[in-house]
């Protein structure tokens, strides 16, 4: 339950990473894993980051290999391996039980991608989080000497067969001995919102100020890649949106909120954000197209263009590739501090937060991983 928890607190704001490879996933979930078993472990700050770089470059890779979404599976069903071969990289498993751990992972836990489509339930931002802890869970079983259904890739009935069509991984080619680790192509999410609508939430920005406002805007044309329209901008419910999980998931909505309130934040997901009758009804203004000129930058670039037509007929256009946090425009090390403070003092306190980020930053000299907990412990 450690690693569930650790991932819920990752991941419901949907303000963590990005990887899009053939599919798209959040690999930082997997640290809610890592940290949980860590610290059952005993394990150094070194040995954390260690796992963190092996779930990372496991979940990428098959991020990289195959596309399951779009044939209704879930990314977390690629989580699942990542996060059993890390905890049992922690435990310290030899070759056969870390086999056994990814069979029993995988083998009771495949996800649906009815997880985020339609409404968009609480669970979106807790799927990843009950993916670690399964992955957690199989490798402790594995330790034990349970096994699980195999061969699980390749059998008669196994995830090339069921889930993700067949294909080959080069473990030769994984990062480490010089070669670079996937972890550096991942994006870190400058919005609290879903990672292919982060560049029209910039652009919607930019239109409704070359407009001079939202109140003359007589429609609204959002072009995204199809990846970015099957994910949000294909549904209905994007247009009507009752939840925050569907909201926060929904183009119309976050570019109609950037362009009303100048910036997107957890505030936007309130219930009076969400049912504010003069942003409902501008957003029947807005029309979202699967480009395939945008389709042609993805997965290298997340790109948006939103035009803004005015009552005078003049139209205001704007594109953007990429935005601060991208892959192509990565955040530097006072960038994730000034988002750590921002996310953090409110909930910790201004000292405590600082405290627990002078810590982060001293992980890997850290003998006892449990010391990063200790100042994120609620005082008062």
């Amino acid at each position: 339950m450690a690693a569930f928890a650790n991932g819920a607190a990752i991941r419901f704001y949907d303000l963590n990473d990005v990887y899009a490879g053939k599919e798209i996933g959040h690999p930082s979930d997997n640290i809610a894993a890592c940290l949980a078993q860590a610290e059952a472990e005993g394990a150094s700050g070194r040995d954390l980051i260690v796992a963190i770089a092996l779930a990372y470059e496991i979940d990428c890779r098959l991020m990289d290999a195959a596309s399951i979404s779009q044939h209704g599976w879930d990314h977390p069903n690629f989580s699942l391996p990542a996060a059993a071969l890390a905890a049992g990289k922690l435990m310290k498993l030899d070759e056969a039980r870390l086999t056994q751990a990814v069979n029993l992972a995988i083998n009771g836990h495949v996800a649906l991608n009815q997880t985020r489509v339609q409404t968009i339930s609480d669970w979106k931002g807790l799927a990843d989080a009950d993916a670690a802890r399964n992955g957690v869970f199989a490798a402790a079983l594995a330790r034990e000497g349970i096994t699980g259904p195999s061969p699980m890739f390749e059998g008669d009935a196994g995830f090339f067969k069921l889930v993700s069509g067949p294909f080959t991984l080069d473990v030769a080619k994984f990062g480490g001995r010089g070669r670079p680790f996937r972890i550096r192509d991942c994006s870190v999410k400058y919005y609290p919102a879903q990672a292919l609508t982060q560049t029209a939430i910039d652009a919607g920005i930019d239109v409704a100020r070359q407009a001079g406002g939202v109140d003359r805007i007589t429609a609204v044309e959002i072009r995204t890649s199809h990846e970015g329209w099957f994910s949000a901008g294909k549904d209905a419910e994007k247009w009507a949106p009752e939840t925050s999980g569907t909201a926060d998931h929904s183009l119309p909505y976050v570019t109609a909120r950037a362009m009303f309130d100048g910036d997107v934040t957890l505030a936007s997901y309130s219930k009076d954000a969400l049912h504010d009758p003069k942003l409902r009804a501008f957003m029947k203004k807005i029309k979202v197209i699967d480009d395939p000129e945008m389709s042609k930058l993805y997965p290298k670039y997340c790109a948006t263009v939103v035009t803004a037509t005015r009552d005078d007929g003049k139209a205001f256009t704007k594109r953007i590739d990429d935005i601060p946090g991208s892959a192509t425009r990565p955040m530097q090390r006072t960038d994730f501090a000034a988002k750590f403070r921002k996310n953090a003092a409110p909930v910790l306190g201004a000292s405590a937060a600082d405290e627990a980020l002078g810590v982060l930053w001293s992980l890997e000299q850290r003998a006892h991983v449990s010391d990063v907990f200790a100042p994120l412990v609620l005082r008062g």
